[in-house]
């Protein structure tokens, strides 16, 4: 519970406590002016519902008014009685909180108006004993007059039959609340899976590359392209032709003059092995 609150609540205790020795009209409407007067006394609700200060409502004109005075206190209700100085103080400030409630409501004309203040000074008071007290968080902007509110004491009394509309704006609330956390988790339930499928796809690139180095680490022995093939380079594929005989298949022939001459290699021999070597290596 907010500490301003409890402290509120502590404050009225004491009078509900006095209420039940309260038996006379009289006493009960003397009581009410006394906890409306007091200087911590801010809620009313549960006073309003002693049973000594509820015959009020039903007592004779002179005391009937305290009890419309009490439910001004606790709701705000219009048609003020004649007050004390302290009693409209606390009703202005009570006001002051009601009215904070909407930034359109806290500039220092309306305030003025709606407080029924004389002077922009009083004003000022007004709002600084309300700081003071308790009651709100809120700077005084007199370059913009207004009143810049950023919290507000939770002091005052519920109407009768406002509960099923406060429950109404709870639920609305609630609603958007669950409604944006199911959009969040489905967009982290969507960074996950693409998470995911990245890592697998990386696993099976990782896992192809594995294997091609391994097939290519296993060299057939005595198979020169083999060899060819793991050492790489146009280098290691002339080796390997060499090595299957190329400068070998020359064949001498005898031109009828008896002298010799030398044919190139034939084809299909180790051209063919080279074209072999260099498309494994490509």
């Amino acid at each position: 519970m907010d500490p301003t609150q409890q402290k509120a609540l502590n404050a009225l205790e004491s009078f509900v406590l006095l209420s039940k020795s309260a038996t006379s009209p009289r006493s009960a409407a003397d009581l009410v002016n006394q906890a409306t007067s007091a200087p911590n006394t801010y809620v009313f609700a549960e006073l309003l519902q002693t049973p000594n200060v509820s015959v009020l409502k039903t007592a004779p004109s002179e005391y009937s008014t305290y009890y419309t005075l009490l439910e001004i206190f606790a709701w705000a209700t219009p048609n003020l009685p004649q007050l004390s100085e302290p009693q409209a103080h606390k009703l202005r400030q009570l006001s002051l909180l009601s009215l904070s409630t909407s930034p359109s409501t806290l500039t220092y004309p309306y305030l003025l108006q709606a407080l029924s203040l004389p002077s922009v000074r009083t004003l000022e008071d007004l709002v600084i004993s309300s700081i003071y007290a308790g009651l709100l968080s809120a700077k005084l902007n007199t370059q913009s007059q207004r009143v810049d509110v950023s919290s507000v004491s939770p002091l005052r009394d519920l109407r009768p039959g406002s509960i099923p509309t406060l429950i109404s704006a709870l639920d609305s609330w609630n609603s958007r609340c669950v409604s944006v956390l199911d959009d969040l988790e489905n967009q982290v339930r969507e960074v996950k899976q693409k998470a995911l499928t990245r890592r697998k796809k990386e696993e099976r690139d990782e896992a192809a590359v594995d294997k091609l180095v391994a097939e290519a680490k296993k060299v057939v022995p005595g198979n020169p392209l083999e060899r060819a093939k793991v050492s790489g380079g146009k280098r290691g594929a002339q080796d390997a032709g060499t090595a299957m005989g190329e400068g070998n298949d020359e064949t001498e022939l005898d031109d009828g003059r008896g002298l010799g001459r030398t044919r190139g290699p034939k084809r299909g021999g180790s051209g063919g092995l080279k074209n072999a070597a260099k498309r494994m290596m490509g």
